[in-house]
């Protein structure tokens, strides 16, 4: 038996029968050797009761609840249960996924300190298909979930096939290279985009990604959050309360990084550099502010009243401070690295695209001084990147 050991990281949250088939697949097909750390967020299915039964008849097993009356999700709970554990090597696992067997030898045989390991995903075709994992419908509830069908297929496939460089669910990584990035960053709490975000920020700490294409997870696809039933979502269908979640940490991805999320076929980080910018907007109404804002590291305005609007009705949605990154245009500075100009009542769908490209364009001239693109004039002091700032979790 291999010395190496991990904890098993299982939050979930009204998603019982798929957390007894997350559950059961890993104690049939990896055994009971491994600690499995459950947590509750406020589930109102039995999920809290099930995990009382389990832990009085599995002594590797420890278990957690949110008393409520809000959720905490993934953001807290993986931070959490990182701490409880008592090995050196997290997995972190999602509820809606099968254990294939031989997946802890797979991740064994390829982790190290500096390294995280990805298992290769096997779904139903909910999602579109990618060259990051297998689509195969072996069911999408677990009820029909056909596992003969599966383990035919994965005793037959993939042999050969050397390991990728690419990062998703699920992951192990070791414990002090996930607390030598702070862990999860609470800007994206309670989820969505959390994991873009500290897989941006492995990479840039150094850490390298590995996807073993001979170990496996069925996965249900989304159950626990975008099309969680509990939350009004179905198999194929998104939950209103993903879509409020998803586009909300969407806009804090950006405000953090200056760009959408990016990465290569195989879902290895993209990162592009991150400037210090400031817009000066002429014309800029509370709608011109919810697109820019954003994407600048400070917004300049000449209207008073629209600033203040829009952090009353903005700042609950982010932790960031509005308030020191919108000004009021006669009253500041512009001390940023790189000043852009513009009147907001000119922006089109197409020149909207420089602001979204902005930090390539920039690093591809690698220009200081006044210049001018389209509707924009840009004042260039320095191309100073602060990407590597953004590596420890705040």
């Amino acid at each position: 038996m291999n010395e190496l050991n991990m904890s098993i990281s299982l939050p979930s949250r009204n998603n019982l029968s798929y957390l007894k088939w997350c559950y059961n697949s890993i104690r049939k097909n990896l055994g009971y050797r491994y600690e499995i750390l459950l947590a509750d967020d406020f589930s109102d299915d039995g999920t809290w009761e099930w995990m009382q039964e389990i832990k009085d008849n599995d002594i590797n097993v420890k278990i957690y609840r949110n008393e409520g009356p809000e959720r905490k999700g993934i953001v807290y709970w993986y931070d959490y249960l990182c701490e409880q554990s008592t090995n050196d090597i997290v997995f972190f696992l999602h509820a809606d996924m099968y254990v294939c067997p031989n997946l802890d030898d797979e991740i064994f045989k390829y982790i190290e300190p500096g390294v995280v390991v990805s298992a290769t995903r096997i779904e139903p075709p909910l999602h579109p298909s990618g060259p990051e994992k297998i689509v195969l419908d072996c069911g999408i509830e677990p009820e029909e979930f056909d596992e003969s069908k599966l383990f035919e297929f994965i005793n037959t496939t993939n042999k050969d096939k050397k390991p990728s460089e690419g990062v998703f669910a699920p992951w192990a990584i070791y414990k002090k290279d996930y607390w030598a990035v702070g862990g999860h960053d609470k800007l994206f709490a309670p989820q969505s985009k959390e994991d873009s975000d500290i897989f941006n920020r492995l990479q840039l700490n150094g850490v390298k990604f590995l996807q073993t294409w001979q170990g496996f997870v069925y996965h249900m696809t989304s159950r626990g959050s975008r099309f969680n039933p509990a939350s009004g979502g179905a198999p194929g269908k998104d939950s209103p309360e993903w879509i409020e979640t998803t586009t909300k940490n969407m806009r804090n991805f950006i405000r953090k990084w200056g760009h959408i999320v990016k990465h290569d076929p195989m879902m290895k980080p993209t990162i592009p550099p991150k400037y210090d910018i400031g817009f000066v907007v002429k014309n800029c109404d509370y709608n011109h502010m919810k697109e820019l804002e954003p994407w600048c590291s400070t917004l300049y305005s000449e209207y008073t009243g629209v600033i203040s609007s829009y952090i009353l009705h903005e700042q609950p949605n982010t932790i960031i401070d509005l308030s020191e990154k919108l000004k009021h245009e006669y009253h500041s500075e512009f001390t940023n690295d790189i000043v852009v100009y513009f009147d907001a009542t000119k922006l089109t769908n197409e020149n909207f695209q420089i602001i979204i490209n902005l930090p390539d364009i920039l690093k591809e001239s690698g220009q200081t001084g006044q210049m001018e693109l389209d509707i924009f004039k840009f004042d260039i002091k320095a191309l100073t990147t602060y990407e590597k700032d953004l590596i420890l979790a705040k």
